[in-house]
Formats: structure tokens, C-alpha cells, sequence
């Protein structure tokens, strides 16, 4: 009877180092699913931010090029004798510009407002909020907000292409860009409302928690 007590208490052993042998593997596959998802996370957020900056880069070069186009034509202006079309060339190019400047303004006050909740994010993020949500939208809009600007360099290049009227095609196309970027600053806003609501029903969460963490020890 002792000896197949032995064997009984033998054989659970060995039953319970396989369960815990196999639990450990479990958890070691999990660990490195999890890693390796966090890495390529990581890898596409790299990737994103890389293209971002060189699309940054682009824009910025091509906007100044076309700036310095501008101010060549308004020079040129000076050229024409005629004073009638002289005028009409000079309320031409200060047109073009004043239109331009719009755009950069909306574009300033994405930026502005990016800004704001950048900051906000870094304080909640310091406070163990969780910000992941409100980052994402971020992300989102800083893209958005970069295809706007290649729009608006696209429109300066062309206003400053030539001092004459546009044509019928460069109109046209003119017309799409403007559209174009308007979806696009809308977009750009519109998720970074979304960063700010998130932000905002994370600090809920946590202040949720926190309150119920209170109760409980009470």
C-alpha cells in the first residue's frame, strides 16, 4: 500500500512541474507576442514620423521657393510702362498673395492649437493619465495638417508660375487644390477636437478610479 501511495504522490509531482512548465512556455509566448507587437508599433510610428518630416521638409522648400517667385513678378511690374496694366498686375499679385496668407493663417492656428494640447497631453500624461487615445488623434491630424501644407505649396507654386491671368485649366485646378486643403484643415480640426475629448474622458477615467479606489478603502 506504501508503495503505490509513493507512486501516487510521484506522479502528481511530475503532473504539477509539467503544468507549471507549460504555464511558464504560455507565458513567454505571450510575452514575446506582446513585445513583438509593441515593436512594430513602434517600427510604423518611427516610419510615420519619418515621412512626416521629409514631407515637412518639401513643403517648406517649395513654399519659399515659391515666395521668392513672387516677389521676382512684383519686381518685374516695375518694368511695365503702361500704368493701367501695371496696376491691374500689381492688384493682381497682391491678390494672389492675400489669398495665400489665408492659408497660412489656418494653417498657424492648427498648429497653435496642436500646440495647446500637446502641452495638455504632457501634463495628464505626468499625472498617469492615460493619453494613448488623444496621441493617436494627434498623429492623425499632424498628417492631415502636412498634406495641407503640400496643397498650399502646390497653390503657391502655381499664383507664382506667372504675373498673367490664370488660364482655364489653372483655374480649374486652382479651384480643386483650394477645396482639397479646406478638407484637409477641416480634417486636421476635427481630430484634434477628437485628441481634446479624449483627453478629457481619460482624465474622467482615472478620476472615476481614483474616487472608487477612495470608497472602497472607506
Amino acid at each position: 500500500m506504501k508503495k503505490y501511495l509513493s507512486l501516487f504522490i510521484i506522479l502528481l509531482m511530475v503532473f504539477a512541474i509539467n503544468i507549471k512548465t507549460t504555464k511558464a512556455e504560455d507565458s513567454a509566448n505571450t510575452d514575446t507576442t506582446v513585445s513583438g507587437q509593441q515593436e512594430e508599433r513602434e517600427k510604423l510610428k518611427t516610419d510615420i514620423k519619418a515621412k512626416r518630416e521629409e514631407m515637412q521638409k518639401q513643403n517648406e522648400a517649395r513654399r519659399e521657393e515659391a515666395k521668392q517667385k513672387i516677389e521676382n513678378l512684383r519686381a518685374k511690374i516695375k518694368e511695365e510702362k503702361n500704368a493701367i496694366k501695371a496696376k491691374i498686375k500689381e492688384t493682381r499679385i497682391t491678390g494672389r498673395e492675400k489669398a495665400l496668407e489665408r492659408f497660412d493663417k489656418a494653417i498657424e492656428r492648427m498648429n497653435d492649437l496642436k500646440d495647446k494640447i500637446n502641452s495638455k497631453i504632457i501634463q495628464m500624461e505626468a499625472k498617469g493619465v492615460t493619453t494613448t487615445d488623444a496621441k493617436n488623434f494627434i498623429t492623425t491630424a499632424e498628417t492631415k495638417l502636412e498634406e495641407a501644407k503640400g496643397k498650399i505649396a502646390e497653390i503657391h507654386t502655381l499664383l507664382s508660375a506667372s504675373i498673367n491671368e490664370l488660364t482655364k485649366e489653372n483655374k480649374t485646378k486652382l479651384r480643386i487644390l483650394t477645396q482639397e486643403t479646406q478638407t484637409l484643415i477641416k480634417t486636421t480640426h476635427e481630430n484634434l477636437n477628437s485628441a481634446l475629448k479624449a483627453l478629457k474622458d481619460a482624465v474622467k477615467v482615472k478620476r472615476d478610479a481614483e474616487k472608487d479606489t477612495k470608497e472602497t478603502k472607506e
